[in-house]
């Protein structure tokens, strides 16, 4: 059989960055190949330099401070033949730009203009490669919103992007990327964000179309496990370089890198054991002086005697503390909750329904536990965190936190009641005023509870939450763009501690963090727990997560709570369908998950 000829070959790319402290190199002499009709991925945290590889490949960095030094990028172009992408002439880039190599953004809302409909910016892109006429387009993009399985196409086409949730905005997307039936498409982390039955619909969509007309995917991700049962191959990346490639049962395996063993164990699985310590990739690897990566030895632990005697009085010391808060009163009664928003229509504004985000939820937290909340986006669950805190209005219901019922507290009395209910926010640069240095919005909540005599002892307290939180005390005069996702986060932990609270709920706090800084902040969570006495609501729509956080999990659908019970409980025998269809959601990595889906994959290549 003769040797296939790869669709894009990538040698020695090179990609620089110019500041003022002088040149970053972000893509350091990547070389790699994709063939048509496979999927490769791209793996690694950010800053690796995935995403500058594939925007490099589209030639989308080509003005300062970024510019591509040097390497080749061969494409087999149907209408120009084996190009050059580097060196291709601009006029020629935007003709196979979108048309022949297209991309899916990791954040469709930045990438969609919202003062356009979704439908006239898809058209929009066949009008400007194809002849087709205006209603020809129209007709064509409806095509493409059912291939994407949107529902109501005709509907979306005249919408806006405000209009419509965040899947149905990514798919929107793919319809927009697979338009004019590329020979490559980029997807640039296109489920970040996303609940897992959601992330699932993407996933197969994204290969159902590859099937079909044959294209090669470029898949970049994080997170591992949720390219393992759709690539073909893997590319791991570490600082701007491939550390270590091969087919996707190869790396899950037998991983040869330490940064590879270390991205693969640090997501939560379904079998660990609840709230145990999670790995990171600092415990797989170090770096030398001159920036050589060396692998940590294995160290085989053999504990004394001191430490088994140490062990069991801490378990038994924890056990005695859980009997004790469970036989306390509920630090959180929550009875028959309800959140309604109003929809309004005609010229005066009259209410002709409601939109249920929460109907009738009824729930208890004891002092000391942690509560999942899971459920996909929609369900309203982030409504329902707001609403405990009054941050949204209930309609209707009881919410007694700490013997008081905050949904007849007055302003200064709610005020007053925050000190013992914090919340941390889903996008911490969101949640962080810009202007205000670290150590101010730390100190902040200090200041309006009117805790500790001076700001000479409140400038003492944050120095030592920062240290809590793995924050250096040179960070105090520093400021939120200056430091990353998960450091922000981090930063998020220590203000939501510094009114020593006695709950704290986390809405979506680790979402969209890499899979080692995820692990990183999840254990400092457990650890704060056990340290302050915290009672945590985790929400979020990771289940794996919920399994590994929470004592127990409650599942919610349109505004209800349909199932709750242990972690073991629901994933080993759940009752309702919604809450099996979740789990079976969730990507697990495991090696026969593996072997089965690459055999599906066979026979939908096979058109079996």
């Amino acid at each position: 059989m003769a040797t296939p000829t790869p669709i894009l070959q990538v040698t020695d790319l090179e990609t620089v960055f110019s500041t003022h402290r002088g040149s970053t190199t972000a893509v350091n002499k990547v070389s790699f190949e994709i063939y048509p009709g496979e999927t490769v991925a791209i793996v690694g945290e950010s800053g690796s330099g995935k995403s500058v590889t594939s925007l490099s490949v589209m030639r989308l960095i080509n003005t300062p401070p970024g510019r591509i030094a040097g390497g080749k990028v061969i494409f087999q172009s149907e209408k120009f033949g084996q190009v050059d992408l580097v060196q291709l002439p601009e006029k020629q880039m935007q003709q196979i730009r979108g048309n022949e190599i297209s991309m899916i953004f990791q954040e469709p809302m930045s990438s969609l203009n919202p003062v356009y409909t979704c439908g006239k910016q898809v058209a929009e892109v066949l009008l400007l490669h194809t002849d087709l006429s205006k209603k020809e387009a129209r007709e064509r993009t409806i095509q493409l919103f059912e291939k994407a399985r949107l529902p109501r196409p005709e509907k979306i086409f005249d919408a806006y992007p405000h209009e419509i949730s965040g899947g149905q905005k990514q798919r929107v997307m793919i319809a927009m990327a697979m338009a004019c039936e590329p020979s490559i498409l980029i997807a640039d982390e296109p489920t970040t964000a996303l609940d897992v039955t959601v992330q699932a619909r993407m996933l197969q969509l994204i290969d159902e179309l590859r099937v079909k007309e044959n294209t090669a995917v470029l898949f970049i991700t994080h997170d591992l496990g949720v390219v393992a049962e759709i690539a073909d191959r893997i590319l791991v990346m570490y600082k701007g370089k491939l550390v270590e490639q091969g087919k996707v049962m190869d790396i899950f395996t037998n991983p040869q890198h330490p940064y590879t063993k270390g991205l693969l164990a640090c997501r939560p699985k379904l079998s660990a054991k609840a709230q145990s310590i999670l790995p990171t990739v600092s415990d797989f690897m170090e770096e030398d002086e001159r920036g050589n990566i060396i692998e940590k030895k294995k160290q085989v632990y053999e504990p004394s005697l001191v430490d088994v005697v140490n062990n069991y009085i801490g378990t038994v010391t924890e056990i005695k503390q859980e009997r004790e808060n469970k036989q306390k009163p509920p630090l959180l009664q929550v009875e028959n909750l309800k959140v309604y928003f109003p929809i309004k229509k005609g010229f005066f504004g009259r209410t002709t329904d409601y939109v249920k985000a929460v109907d009738g939820v009824s729930f208890n937290v004891q002092p000391g536990e942690t509560i999942g909340l899971v459920g996909e986006s929609g369900c309203g669950k982030t409504t329902l965190g707001r609403a405990l805190l009054r941050m949204v209005e209930p309609t209707e219901g009881r919410i007694i936190f700490n013997g008081q019922d905050i949904a007849q507290l007055n302003p200064k009395e709610l005020r007053k009641s925050r000190r013992n209910f914090q919340m941390i926010f889903q996008d911490p640069y969101a949640s962080l005023n810009p202007m205000h240095t670290v150590g101010d919005a730390v100190m902040e909540p200090m200041l309006v509870h009117n805790l500790y005599a001076n700001n000479k002892e409140r400038r003492s307290k944050v120095m030592e939450l920062l240290e809590k939180v793995g924050l250096l005390p040179e960070h105090f005069q520093r400021y939120p763009h200056e430091f990353s996702g998960g450091q922000r986060q981090r930063i998020s932990i220590a203000r939501a501690l510094a009114l020593q609270p006695k709950c704290i709920i986390c809405d979506e706090s680790v979402s969209a963090l890499d899979v080692s800084v995820q692990a990183q902040v999840l254990n400092l969570l457990n650890k704060l727990k056990q340290e302050f006495q915290i009672t945590y609501i985790f929400i979020t729509h990771d289940l794996s997560v919920a399994k590994y956080m929470s004592d127990r999990i409650l599942v919610m659908s349109k505004g209800q709570i349909v199932e709750s019970g242990t972690p073991d409980q629901l994933y080993q025998n759940p009752q309702q369908e919604y809450t099996r269809t979740l789990i079976s959601a969730i990507p697990k990595g495991e090696p026969e998950d593996i072997v089965r889906a690459q055999e599906k994959r066979e026979r939908m290549k096979a058109g079996l």
